[in-house]
């Protein structure tokens, strides 16, 4: 039997994962991912227009903004935020659909998305991974050679920012060594399958067993 194999009738948990640019959080959710049986990956919807590469309902769910607003209206978000003039958004059926099939099921998103979840839904867990140090961090974006000198200091200025959220977060993961961030995200995913809300519908089950 695989080692990340959910116990039968245990609930699926909600595990949140931010970081700031450049710590290598895409790269880790990859690795993660392929090393987690159980674990799926919830999709967005976006105001944006699909990239060439993109699939609508793999990517994302590219929706108008007059659908995506409407769906604002009716509270069917459980985070969502204006980015660059496009919105973006975490649906709650999606959530819920993956946990009420045993599923655990990872949201990628920012530390202001991190508070809406955590508003909504107190028993996500959280981790937040972060660089060795800001001067590896800077060393990383600037390695990439994918931005522009004024973009790399404005991701960087947002990291200083985003850092200081730290204590909101359950867990903390120091991306120093790629294997071994692997390694402790894999073990926080593990963790959240005991946890009492998921195991609570099994353990009912246990306790009407004893009768009395």
């Amino acid at each position: 039997m695989a080692k990340d194999r959910k116990t039968p009738a245990a609930r699926g948990s909600i595990i949140v994962i931010s970081a700031p640019s450049g710590a290598g959080k895409s790269t880790l959710i990859k690795r993660l991912m392929a090393a987690s049986p159980g674990l799926s990956f919830s999709v967005s919807y976006t105001t944006r227009a699909p990239r060439a590469t993109e699939k609508n309902g793999r990517d994302y769910f590219f929706v108008s903004r007059k659908v995506f607003e409407r769906m604002v209206s009716r509270g069917e978000f459980v985070e969502w935020a204006d980015v660059y003039g496009h919105l973006y958004g975490t649906a709650h059926k999606q959530l819920q659909t993956a946990q009420e099939a045993g599923q655990d099921i990872l949201l990628d998103i920012d530390v202001k998305g991190h508070q809406q979840v955590r508003q909504r839904l107190p028993e996500a867990v959280s981790v937040f991974i972060l660089p060795p140090s800001f001067a590896e961090l800077s060393r990383r974006l600037r390695d990439r050679h994918s931005d522009a000198p004024e973009e790399i200091e404005r991701r960087l200025q947002t990291a200083r920012e985003e850092i200081a959220h730290w204590p909101e977060y359950d867990y903390l993961v120091v991306n120093d060594h790629l294997q071994g961030a692997t390694q402790a995200l894999r073990a926080i995913v593990r963790a959240a399958r005991f946890r009492r809300p998921s195991q609570a519908g099994r353990v009912e089950k246990i306790i009407g067993t004893f009768g009395g």
